[in-house]
């Protein structure tokens, strides 16, 4: 079965082969770096770290960029406020790479892998203005008649204006990047935005046009060329980025005579109590309040759990209902890696098993447009004939049965073997290494109770241990114990 995708502009799923064999190239749209991440940037990222991930196990080489966009107008407006409501003197550059360092913090602690690179607007300006200067050249861009510096691309000129999104030009809203004050038609978008008075001259750059800086729009454009060529395999980005961010990147790529990207996806939003997540309904899940009610590889479950182009429902239960779902899994890996049997050597990071060592039924489903709904239900499966072997005293089949959990994990980022998450929590190893040591003297005693008949002694530790949250559990290899 060859690899599916939905490709948004197609509307429709279809076979994935890249450009090159062997390799996939890979752009996302990063974060605006004007203030905290929230569910729906760690949803998006997690997404195409999945996705990257079973590239990877599937035997490709994956360049993944993910950009940042560090000059913008709402980065410049919170830096604005920020002075004016609390006096800060925090600069909008230091604003933007702070929010940055917060970004990556969470990111990483849910253990998205870095990306192969990650530029920043800032240090593109050059390739952006050679884009627009290419634009203005074939007839797609004009400086703005007013005589300012600010640039428009001329959404008349290209024909296929709106071709991602399947919308005719004249019934699409008029652009609301920039004020319409030179521009031939309101639904053109800027390129380049001329210098404005009251805002920092370190936020203007040079160019051919006057002082100003890049648009939104550029940005993306300017940078997936760069890293990935004129063509590449697949851009992706949240839905609510389709129109007017991917519509407008799309055609000035196209209109400068770049192929650009061959397939475009799309992750779904996330809602809260039945409402689309948004700053208006103040309904905002930031990522360090959902960091603090989860541990982070549970975190990483949840937000990875539904199908990526569905809408991801958050309700005050979401966090324990996964909590106690991937428990029953850690219960399962932990008892199968006591096994004589039991050998699934930690993969390293984007060095997943080879998909022929996986199970078909989690292989179907991740080939079928990433279907992680179907490839957890392939995941649990194999946790509960793993455990029905346990109970019935196989362990041969037990620790195949773990071996195949272990890999799947590994190719979802979630095995809790994984150095990451240990890393990530060494307070936690070493208050469970205190614990384990005190139970485990506990239950040499009560060993020691039942070789002597000492029945009494055996059942009072076993009800002690239970008292503190501590149940038992009486196997073949010994007894095992694990937190209510």
């Amino acid at each position: 079965m060859n690899q599916r995708i939905y490709d948004s502009r197609a509307q429709a799923v279809v076979d994935f082969a890249p450009l090159e064999a062997g390799r996939v190239g890979l752009y996302v749209c990063g974060p605006t770096v004007q203030s905290a991440p929230h569910i729906g940037h760690l949803r998006s990222a997690l997404v195409y770290d999945q996705m990257r991930r079973w590239f990877a196990a599937t035997g490709h080489d994956v360049t993944l960029i993910r950009n940042v966009t560090d000059i913008d107008d709402k980065i410049l407006d919170n830096a604005r406020t920020a002075r004016a409501e609390r006096g800060s003197r925090e600069e909008w550059w230091a604003l933007a790479y702070r929010v940055e360092r917060v970004f990556t913090a969470a990111y990483d602690a849910i253990g998205v892998l870095a990306p192969t690179y990650e530029p920043r607007a800032t240090a593109n300006i050059r390739e952006m203005v050679e884009l627009i200067e290419l634009l203005i050249e074939r007839g797609h861009a004009y400086p703005a008649a007013d005589g300012s510096a600010s640039v428009y691309f001329d959404t008349a000129s290209w024909s296929e204006y709106g071709a991602l999104t399947r919308q005719q030009r004249d019934q699409m809203e008029d652009a609301a990047d920039s004020e319409p004050v030179g521009k031939r038609d309101p639904r053109d978008f800027a390129l380049w935005k001329a210098h404005r008075d009251g805002e920092p001259l370190t936020a203007a750059w040079p160019s051919p046009w006057g002082l100003g800086r890049p648009g939104w729009h550029i940005e993306c454009s300017a940078m997936a060329t760069r890293y990935l060529g004129e063509e590449f395999d697949i851009h992706g980005g949240g839905l609510d980025l389709r129109f007017p961010h991917h519509e407008n990147e799309l055609a000035q790529s196209q209109a400068a005579g770049h192929a650009f990207a061959r397939h475009w996806i799309h992750n779904g939003l996330v809602n809260t109590g039945g409402q689309k997540m948004s700053k208006s309904l103040g309904n905002s899940l930031f990522a360090e309040d959902l960091l603090a009610r989860a541990r982070p590889i549970v975190l990483r479950y949840f937000l990875g759990s539904a199908h990526y182009r569905s809408v991801l429902e958050y309700s005050e239960t979401s966090l324990a209902e996964a909590e106690a779902a991937f428990s029953r899994i850690e219960g399962f890996l932990a008892r199968a890696a006591e096994l004589p049997g039991f050998a699934a050597p930690l993969a390293a990071p984007l060095a997943a098993p080879a998909a022929d060592r996986l199970p078909e039924a989690f292989v179907a489903a991740m080939l079928d447009d990433f279907a992680i709904p179907q490839a957890l239900a392939a995941l649990h499966e194999a946790v509960r004939a793993g455990n029905s072997a346990l109970a019935d005293g196989d362990a041969q089949l037990a620790a195949r049965h773990g071996v195949a959990v272990s890999r799947m994990l590994d190719v979802l980022g979630l095995n809790p073997r994984d150095p990451h998450w240990a890393a990530g929590s060494a307070d936690t190893s070493n208050a469970e290494s205190a614990l384990g040591a005190l139970v485990d003297d506990l239950l040499a005693q009560r060993t020691r109770a039942r070789a002597d008949k000492d029945f009494a002694t055996s059942d009072a530790i076993r009800d002690r241990l239970l008292s503190a949250g501590i149940v038992l559990e009486d196997t073949p290899n010994g007894p095992r114990w694990s937190l209510t």
